[in-house]
């Protein structure tokens, strides 16, 4: 499968701390392996998708656990048959 990019946003609903309950979702993603940057309101994958949509899946549960009674999740996806990287995508304003 083709290399994808897929940003994820979570706004866990009902834990005391939005902040840390996001930072452990970035904590898996980090743990996964697969090439990430974290910004301001996502953070972007990139990797095959099955993969990233198991994070995006496991992101759900990391904010169950950590005490969020809803999640509010944004996901967006960029896929190519050919692949898609985000070098390619912002490298020239880096």
């Amino acid at each position: 499968m083709a290399v994808c990019n897929v940003s994820l946003q979570v706004v866990p609903r009902g834990t005391d701390d939005i902040y840390a309950t996001v930072d452990k979702v970035i904590e898996y993603i980090i743990a996964s392996g697969v090439k990430y940057v974290v910004g301001p309101m996502e953070t972007t994958m990139e990797g095959e998708l099955p993969q990233l949509l198991e994070i995006v899946e496991k992101a759900q549960e990391i904010c169950v656990e950590a005490g969020a009674d809803r999640i509010i999740s944004v996901v967006k996806i960029d896929y190519s048959p050919k692949g898609v990287t985000m070098d390619e995508k912002i490298a020239k304003y880096r």
